[in-house]
């Protein structure tokens, strides 16, 4: 059968996953974004449902007003003698820790620290024993994929940490996980940055601890010479054999707006890539060494794609994301409507306004909804607002929303461009009443923003904004564009008939 990439659309990024009880199970980084850690559960690595987070209490994890991109980066995840076992790190605290469940549907546990530094941390279980790995610094101050064994139920050091391997020779060494494989120890990592010079490299040894060799055909997966192409950033990938025995390397990677204009704001997504090994015991992967999009595998499965969102068919506790550590006081959510009631924090702020978003999941689309404001209090002047957001992160995006005017009695329709840190209205439009329909068109390009009164059949222009400035290349950071209702001010604002139709 044949299968397109990404397997996962939108931000998902360092993908990890792991073999259980005859299914598949995937987590990805999450950053400021609450809940944390996204977990999904598969039957053939191809068709992904979201199950939940692995992080959903805000005592497992510090995100209070932490840096866009900061907080949880690059979890792993793996299951042993019954129990699965997530690790991560809190860049922003700088520290790694782990969490445990028995039950994949249920909550896990408080976390476990580990002391030893450096990030995109890994865990391998052998013979009743397990060896944590990150990449940083060893105890000896030697950088590259540092290992050391742990008690698993505390956490507690067991040996000291020691550099096993250092790279191929690639800047920026990273997301390293060790497999046996046979009689061999694979390591495979990530080196070029998570950008166009991504890859994913490999050693092995006969011994855990090493010396690993790497291997001559290194990297053995990467985009970063192929143009003109789509996907770039091919790299941080996690090695799984299916249960036909073939193997496969999930990875993240990111879509172009086009072909001739490097730029991504969908975030860095999962992809599939088929793996073969070779009578010398080395693998290669993909289409001569890289990811297409497409490829044709063993198994008699339909590729399913969702196109349509909406408050009916998305679940509140497992597809949208609050920001970093949110007031849920400010949040009533139900089947087909959504209440929330406004703060002072603000979009522009690194805090936790008012704010609840899906990831956007391919250029194209509209997004609607009916959109009521009412004021909260007795200051008959205070300013507030509500509506629809694009947004990349606190310097970088376009809202579209319904606010009390300024100076005058009634509502206006206002757009707003944020581009670093430049915060304009483009426009403002007064209306009748304190309900309108709010739209978003959407194509590789641009965004493009519209407004309906009660009594119009036909959507209204405000305005618009290029794609490219909500990507990466311009915002900087790891994350990708999230659309998201927000309110902002005294007031309490209401959304009904919530869509979002991807073409």
């Amino acid at each position: 059968m044949i299968f397109k990439n990404p397997v996962v659309k939108g931000f998902y990024p360092d993908p990890s996953v792991c073999f259980a009880n005859g299914k598949y199970y995937m987590v990805c980084s999450s950053f400021q974004y609450f809940p944390g850690i996204p977990l999904f559960e598969s039957e053939d690595l191809v068709n992904w449902t979201q199950i939940g987070y692995v992080l959903t209490r805000s005592e497992q994890v510090m995100l209070d007003k932490i840096n866009s991109s900061g907080g949880i980066f690059a979890p792993t995840i793996r299951f042993n003698n019954g129990r699965f076992y997530v690790v991560t790190t809190n860049d922003t605290t700088s520290q790694n820790f782990y969490v445990y469940t028995d039950d994949i549907y249920g909550e896990w546990s408080d976390p476990i620290y580990v002391d030893q530094g450096g990030i995109d941390p890994s865990l391998y279980f052998e013979k009743n024993k397990c060896y944590f790995m990150s990449n940083g610094e060893d105890d000896k101050g030697v950088c590259g994929a540092v290992q050391c064994e742990i008690d698993i139920k505390t956490g507690k050091k067991l040996s000291e940490s020691k550099c096993i391997w250092q790279g191929s020779g690639g800047r920026f060494l990273e997301g390293p996980h060790l497999y046996k494989i046979g009689k061999w120890y694979y390591l495979m990592a990530a080196e070029g940055g998570t950008e166009y010079g991504h890859m994913i490299t490999c050693a092995r040894s006969r011994s855990l601890w090493g010396r690993y060799s790497r291997n001559p055909n290194n990297p053995v997966l990467t985009n970063r010479n192929k143009a003109p192409y789509i996907i770039q950033g091919i790299g941080h990938g996690d090695l799984i054999q299916d249960q036909n025995g073939n193997w496969f390397i999930l990875s993240l990677g990111f879509r172009q707006i086009h072909l001739w204009m490097p730029f991504h704001n969908l975030g860095r997504e999962v992809f599939l890539t088929p793996v073969k090994f070779g009578e010398d015991g080395w693998f290669t992967a993909g289409a001569d060494g890289t990811t297409e999009e497409s490829f044709e595998i063993e198994g008699d499965f339909t590729q399913n794609e969702k196109k349509n969102f909406t408050f009916g068919n998305t679940s509140w506790n497992v597809d949208w994301s609050y920001m970093r550590k949110p007031d849920l006081k400010k949040y009533v959510l139900e089947d087909t409507k959504a209440t929330l009631f406004g703060s002072d924090i603000t979009l522009e702020d690194a805090d936790s306004p008012t704010f609840l978003a899906l990831r956007q999941k391919d250029f194209s689309f509209l997004m609607s909804a009916d959109v009521a404001v009412a004021p909260e209090g007795n200051d008959a002047s205070a300013r507030y607002e509500a509506g629809f957001t694009v947004y990349m992160c606190e310097n970088e995006h376009y809202d579209v929303a319904l606010r009390k005017r300024l100076g005058a009695e009634g509502y206006e329709v206002v757009l707003k461009l944020n581009i670093g840190g430049i915060k304009h209205v483009q426009k403002a439009v007064p209306i009748k009443s304190n309900k309108v329909k709010l739209i978003v068109k959407a194509d590789n390009f641009s965004y493009s923003f519209l407004f309906k009164e009660e009594d119009e059949n036909i959507g209204m222009p405000i305005g618009y904004g290029y794609a490219k400035y909500l990507t990466s290349e311009v915002s900087g950071g790891f994350t990708g564009v999230m659309l998201g209702m927000y309110a902002i001010g005294s007031c309490k604002a209401e959304f009904e008939n919530f869509e979002i139709e991807y073409r």
